[in-house]
């Protein structure tokens, strides 16, 4: 079952991207705090949203967290995913499909023209696994980002006049 993640969720979905960060070999770099998480998706604006996976027996197997972004060239939103984790006892049953699948739909139900998301290069299972949805790499672009003291930085650069 696929369901909206809820405050109770917050402790298991930050264990999640820690197991996701930790298969990504970069555990160091998680900061979130589950504080941060609850006013993140609970808050009273919310700029990020997160589907839960669950098992036969209510547990959660995995989570979706996504946010709203808008493209300039469709003149409509779209969705990208954050973070796409299904616990290793859980893989295989269909749980990182249908977290796929109801974020295709709010997609699709609310008009929105794009859902994407990043994979690193190294990772097969998951490359492959979304070429067999029909997911399609976007090889002319790249991704940048500032972080830290470069973010910094730019941020106190004096603009022209």
């Amino acid at each position: 079952m696929i369901r909206p993640a809820t405050p109770d969720d917050v402790p298991a979905i930050i264990h999640m991207i820690r197991e996701l960060a930790e298969y990504e070999k970069a555990l160091d770099q998680v900061e979130t705090t589950e504080e941060q998480l609850r006013e993140a998706l609970f808050g009273p604006a919310p700029a990020v949203f997160c589907h839960i996976a669950t098992d036969g027996d209510g547990g959660v197997a995995g989570f979706a967290l996504w946010f709203v972004t808008y493209s300039t060239w469709l003149g409509r939103h779209g969705i990208h995913l954050e973070d796409l984790f299904v616990h290793p006892g859980h893989r295989g049953a269909g749980h990182g499909k249908q977290l796929l699948i109801e974020l295709a739909r709010v997609c699709v139900e609310r008009g929105y023209g794009r859902f994407e998301w990043s994979v690193l290069d190294w990772n097969t299972p998951s490359i492959e696994f979304y070429r067999a949805l029909g997911a399609e790499p976007l090889d002319e672009w790249d991704m940048y980002r500032l972080t830290g003291s470069a973010l910094e930085k730019l941020a106190a650069t004096e603009s022209p006049r």
